[in-house]
C-alpha cells in the first residue's frame, strides 16, 4: 500500500511526550494496572502486532510507539506502516516484542491515540481525494482540535495531505465576524490589526459577502476566508481577488461538496470537522 507523504518528518519528541505521559498517568491512576499485574508474570513476554480492521491513512505511529517504551525501554517496536500511509484491513501497522506487562499496560493508551489520529488523516484525505480533481485548492484544518491533541491532530492532517492554519491565536490574526462587529467594520479593523503586530504577521479577514471582500482587499488583507458562500458566489469572490490575495473557503465542507468549491478556484478549503468530528480508524492488538 502506498504512502501519501513518505517524507512526512516526526513530531519532536518534546512535544509528544507530555500528552503520551498524561494519558498513561490517567489510566495507571494510584496502583497500576491491577488486571495485568494480577495476572502475567512478570519475565513473560509478548510478541505481535497492532493491526488495521479497516482501510485508512495512518498517523500517530510515534505517540503509540512511546507509551509502550515509557512503561519499559526493553519493549522492541517496529513501525511497519509510518504515518501517511494507507493500509487496508489486516494489514500490520506496529509489531510489538518484549515485557508482556509493559505491552498490555500501554495497549489502551496507544490505541486511543493511534486509532484517534488515523481517524484525522482519513477524513483530511478522504477530502483531498475528493478535491483533487477540481482544482488547486488545498485541505486545511482549523483550531476545532481536542484540547492538549493540537500538535498530534494537525501533524495528523498532514499525514493525510492536507495542510495546516495557524497553530493557535499568537501566530496569525485571523478576523472573525465578531471581531468585526466589534471594531465597527472590515476596514477599522484590519486598520488596527495591522498597526498591533508585528510586519512578519500575516492577517486575514472573514467576509460573508462580496461587499465585505472588497472592503478587506482595498485594505490590503494578507488573506481572506469566504465563510458559508455557494460555488457561483466563490467563483466571483475569486475573479475579484484576482490574486492580491490568498483566498480561503470555508463552511460546511463534506466529500460531496468540496469539488465543486474546489472548482470555484480557491487557493485554501479549510474544514473543522477532520479534526473534532472525524471517525476513528478501528485498529487492534492481536498476539502472534
Amino acid at each position: 500500500m502506498p504512502t501519501l507523504l513518505p517524507s512526512l518528518p516526526a513530531l519532536p519528541r518534546l512535544l509528544v511526550e507530555p500528552v503520551v505521559r498524561s494519558a498513561l498517568l490517567e489510566d495507571l491512576g494510584r496502583a497500576g494496572d491491577l488486571t495485568t499485574d494480577s495476572i502475567v508474570p512478570a519475565a513473560a513476554r509478548f510478541s505481535g502486532a497492532i493491526v488495521s480492521r479497516e482501510a485508512g491513512t495512518v498517523a500517530g505511529t510515534d505517540a503509540a510507539a512511546l507509551a509502550f517504551g515509557l512503561l519499559d525501554p526493553a519493549v522492541t517496536v517496529s513501525v511497519l506502516r509510518p504515518d501517511g500511509s494507507t493500509v487496508a484491513p489486516g494489514e500490520a501497522v506496529i509489531a510489538l516484542d518484549g515485557p508482556a506487562r509493559a505491552i498490555l499496560s500501554a495497549e489502551r493508551v496507544a490505541l486511543n491515540l493511534l486509532c484517534r489520529l488515523s481517524g484525522v488523516a482519513t477524513a483530511t484525505a478522504s477530502l483531498v481525494e475528493a478535491a483533487r480533481p477540481h482544482g488547486r485548492a488545498r485541505i486545511v484544518c482549523t483550531r476545532k482540535t481536542t484540547p492538549g491533541l493540537r500538535a498530534l491532530e494537525k501533524h495528523a492532517v498532514r499525514a493525510g495531505g492536507g495542510a495546516n492554519h495557524r497553530f493557535g491565536l499568537d501566530d496569525a490574526v485571523l478576523i472573525k465576524d465578531n471581531h468585526v462587529a466589534v471594531a465597527g467594520g472590515v476596514a477599522p479593523a484590519v486598520r488596527r490589526a495591522r498597526a498591533g503586530v508585528g510586519h512578519l504577521v500575516r492577517i486575514e479577514v472573514e467576509v460573508d459577502t462580496l461587499a465585505q471582500l472588497e472592503e478587506a482587499l482595498a485594505v490590503g488583507a494578507d488573506a481572506v476566508l469566504l465563510d458559508n458562500m455557494t460555488p457561483e458566489t466563490l467563483r466571483r469572490a475569486v475573479a475579484m481577488i484576482d490574486g492580491r490575495a490568498v483566498s480561503e473557503a470555508s463552511g460546511r465542507i463534506t466529500r460531496e461538496t468540496v469539488g465543486a468549491v474546489a472548482a470555484a478556484g480557491v487557493d485554501l478549503i479549510s474544514a473543522g470537522w477532520i479534526t473534532h468530528s472525524a471517525p476513528i480508524v478501528d485498529l487492534g492488538l492481536d498476539v502472534a
